[in-house]
C-alpha cells in the first residue's frame, strides 16, 4: 500500500488525453502541484506527498502518456511543452480554480514546469515553483550559445562536462531502439539499478506501468529537445518565486546549468542537496521541509524568503546537532550553523548554556533550535539523547562532536582517575556520538556528515599534554577509519584540528601534580597566553561548515596547526625535538 492508496481520484479532459490526477489533504488549503519526471509516473512523489498532505491541498498527476493517464495519439507531436501545458491549466483548473497553485517539478517535471512559469498564458495561476534535477530548455539554449560564442577553456569544459553526462539524450532520440530496451531488459532491470546506483529504497516504486511510461516518455525529448536548444526563448523570464534544489551528485545535470539563472528568475531561493538525482525517493524529508518553507513564506508575503548566510543554499533546513555548545568552538560553531538557516540541537553538559545557545540560534536565523542537557561521557545518557533527538526533531543531517575538557601535566604526574576522565569526555563522548548519531544516518540511507573536534595535539607531540594529545590522536584516527567505512554510504566524516584558540577551556582545563593554588595560577597565565594570541573560535566555526561542504577528511585551524600537520608528514624529527621543549608555565 503506498501513500496515494488512499488520495481522492478524478479525471481531466485536455488535448485528447484524460490525466489521471490524485488529491490528498483540504481542498481550503494551499493547493501543491507535483510533477514527475522521466521515466516515472506520480507514485514517485509519494513520500514528498505524504509528508505535505497535513498543511496543504496536495495534487499529483500522470504525465499524459503515463501511469493511468492516456497517450495521444499519434505520439510524435503528442509531448510537446504547449500542450504539457494546456494538460498542466487544465490540471490546475480543475483542482484550485479560484486560487494560484504552488507548482514542484522533478526532472522532466521540473523542465516542462519551467515552460509553465515563464509563459504568459499561465500568469496568476502559479504562486511559487520548486525546480530539481530538470532546467529550462530555453536557459539551457542560452547557457549553450554563450559558451559557443565565447569558448573560453573553462567555458568549453563545462559544455564538454554536460555533454558528457547527457549521454541518455542522445540515445532517446534513436527510433525504436529505446522503446524495445524499456519494454524488454532495461524495464525489468531498472528498480534495481535505481536501488544499486542511486541508494533509492526498494518497494512499491517504480510501478508496473514503468515500461510504457518510459516508451512514451521518449517522445518528451523528441518533440523538444532539439528545437527550443536551437531556437531558446528569449522571453522565458519566470513570473513566480522560484526554488532551485540542487542534488550535488546529480550524474545527468552539471551545477554549472545553473549559472546566472537570477537573470531568468529574479526571486531565485537557492538550496543544494549532497544527493543523487532521485531525491523525491531518496530525501523525500527534506525535500518536503523546503517545500513547506517555501510555500508559507510566499503565502506570507515573503516570497520565499530564507537565510541569508554564507552557506543558506547548502545547511538551510538542516538538522545540525553540536556537542559542548556552551560556549567556545561548540557555541561559535552552533551560530554559523545558524547563519545558515539550519535548525541547530545545542548540547551541554551545563543546561543553562545550552539554553542560552539555543536562543541565540534563534536570534541569528535558525528556523528552531533547542537545548539538550547531557555529559556525553555518560553511555546510557547519550542513547537517551540519540532516542529523544530522533523522535522530536528527525535524524541528524551533521553531527558535530566538540564536546572536550583539557588537561596538562608530566605522564607520571597523571594519575589514573585524570586518565580516565579525559578519554570518558574526549574520545568516549565522541565514539558515543559516532555509534548513536552515525548508525541513524547510515540507517536513514540518505548520507550526512559527521565532524569530529581533535587539535593540533593529535599530531604534534608534547611533555606536557601526554594524556590530552592521546586523547586527540585517537579521535584522529577514529575519524579516518569512520571515513572510511561510510564512503560507500554517503556519509563524510572529518576532523577539525585547532591549534591555539581564545577559548574558555584554558580556565577549566585540569593541571596534573599541583595543588590548587599553583593549578589556578597555571590556568590564568595559559588564558592569557591565549588571549595575546587571541584567534576567534569563530574562525573554526567557518573551517567547520567548509570542511562539511567540501567533504575533507583532517582540516588543520590556526597557522600552527597548518604547520605542526604539515611537519608531522615531511619532519617529525623536529617536531619530536620541539616535544622535549618545557613549556613556560
Amino acid at each position: 500500500m503506498t501513500v496515494l492508496d488512499g488520495a481522492r481520484e478524478r479525471w481531466v479532459h485536455t488535448g485528447g488525453v484524460e490525466l489521471c490526477v490524485a488529491e490528498l489533504g483540504d481542498p481550503r488549503r494551499p493547493t501543491i502541484v507535483l510533477v514527475h519526471g522521466y521515466p516515472d509516473s506520480k507514485e514517485v512523489w509519494s513520500e514528498v506527498a505524504g509528508r505535505l498532505a497535513d498543511r496543504f491541498h496536495v495534487v499529483l498527476y500522470d504525465v499524459r502518456g503515463h501511469g493511468r493517464s492516456t497517450a495521444p495519439s499519434p505520439l510524435r507531436g503528442g509531448f510537446t511543452l504547449e500542450k504539457l501545458t494546456d494538460d498542466f491549466l487544465a490540471v490546475a483548473d480543475a483542482v484550485s480554480p479560484d486560487r494560484p497553485v504552488h507548482l514542484v517539478g522533478h526532472d522532466w517535471g521540473s523542465v516542462q514546469s519551467w515552460e509553465f512559469v515563464t509563459v504568459k498564458r499561465t500568469e496568476g495561476r502559479i504562486a511559487s515553483f520548486t525546480s530539481m534535477s530538470g532546467p529550462s530548455l530555453d536557459h539551457f539554449g542560452h547557457w549553450i550559445n554563450k559558451r559557443l560564442r565565447r569558448p573560453t577553456p573553462r567555458r568549453v569544459g563545462q559544455l564538454l562536462g554536460q555533454g558528457a553526462k547527457s549521454w541518455y539524450v542522445y540515445l532517446l532520440h534513436t527510433p525504436v531502439l529505446p522503446e524495445l530496451a524499456w519494454r524488454g531488459p532495461l524495464g525489468k532491470r531498472w528498480p534495481g539499478i535505481l536501488e544499486r546506483v542511486e541508494k533509492v529504497p526498494g518497494g512499491d516504486y517504480p510501478t508496473a506501468s514503468l515500461p510504457s511510461d518510459a516508451a512514451h516518455g521518449a517522445w518528451l525529448y523528441r518533440d523538444n529537445v532539439r528545437p527550443r536548444l536551437r531556437r531558446p526563448r528569449a522571453d522565458a523570464y519566470a513570473h513566480a518565486p522560484v526554488q532551485l534544489i540542487t542534488p550535488l551528485g546529480d550524474a545527468f545535470l552539471s551545477e554549472r546549468l545553473y549559472d546566472g539563472l537570477e537573470l531568468w528568475a529574479p526571486r531565485l531561493t537557492r538550496r543544494t542537496l549532497p544527493a543523487k538525482h532521485w531525491v523525491p525517493r531518496t530525501r523525500p524529508d527534506r525535500l518536503a521541509d523546503w517545500i513547506t518553507d517555501f510555500v508559507t513564506a510566499t503565502e506570507d508575503g515573503r516570497s520565499g524568503a530564507a537565510a541569508k548566510g554564507k552557506y543558506a543554499d547548502r545547511f538551510g533546513g538542516q538538522l545540525v546537532l553540536v556537542t559542548g555548545a556552551g560556549n567556545g568552538i561548540g557555541r561559535a560553531t552552533a551560530f554559523a550553523f545558524a547563519e545558515a538557516g539550519a535548525r541547530v540541537v545545542a548540547v551541554d553538559r551545563d543546561a543553562e548554556a545550552a539554553t542560552r545557545t539555543a536562543e541565540l540560534c534563534r536570534l541569528i536565523g535558525a528556523p528552531a533550535a533547542w537545548a539538550e542537557t547531557v555529559d556525553v561521557s555518560d553511555a546510557q545518557a547519550m542513547e537517551k539523547l540519540a532516542a529523544t533527538v530522533a523522535a522530536e526533531y528527525g535524524v541528524v543531517d551533521v553531527l558535530v562532536n566538540n564536546a572536550g575538557i583539557g588537561l596538562s601535566g608530566s605522564f607520571f604526574d597523571t594519575t589514573p582517575q585524570d586518565w580516565q576522565k579525559v578519554l570518558d569526555v574526549n574520545l568516549w563522548g565522541v565514539i558515543h556520538g559516532c555509534r548513536l548519531f552515525g548508525r541513524q544516518m547510515t540507517e536513514r540511507g540518505q548520507g550526512g556528515h559527521i565532524v569530529n573536534t581533535a587539535s593540533a595535539a593529535a599530531f604534534q607531540p608534547s611533555r606536557a599534554l601526554p594524556a590530552y594529545a592521546t586523547s586527540k590522536a585517537a579521535v584522529l584516527m577514529l575519524s579516518e577509519c569512520l571515513r572510511a567505512e561510510l564512503a560507500g554510504r554517503g556519509i563524510g566524516v572529518t576532523a577539525i584540528c585547532p591549534g591555539l584558540v581564545n577559548t574558555s577551556i584554558t580556565a577549566t582545563a585540569h593541571f596534573a601534580g599541583v595543588d590548587a593554588t599553583e593549578e589556578k595560577r597555571r590556568q590564568q597565565r595559559t588564558s592569557r597566553l591565549y588571549e595575546m594570541r587571541n584567534y576567534p573560535p569563530e574562525k573554526v566555526a567557518d573551517a567547520v561548515l567548509e570542511a562539511v561542504v567540501h567533504n575533507r577528511a583532517v582540516v588543520p585551524v590556526t597557522p600552527e596547526a597548518r604547520g605542526a600537520h604539515l611537519m608531522s608528514r615531511f619532519a617529525p624529527r623536529v617536531l619530536r625535538r620541539l616535544a622535549r621543549v618545557k613549556p613556560p608555565l
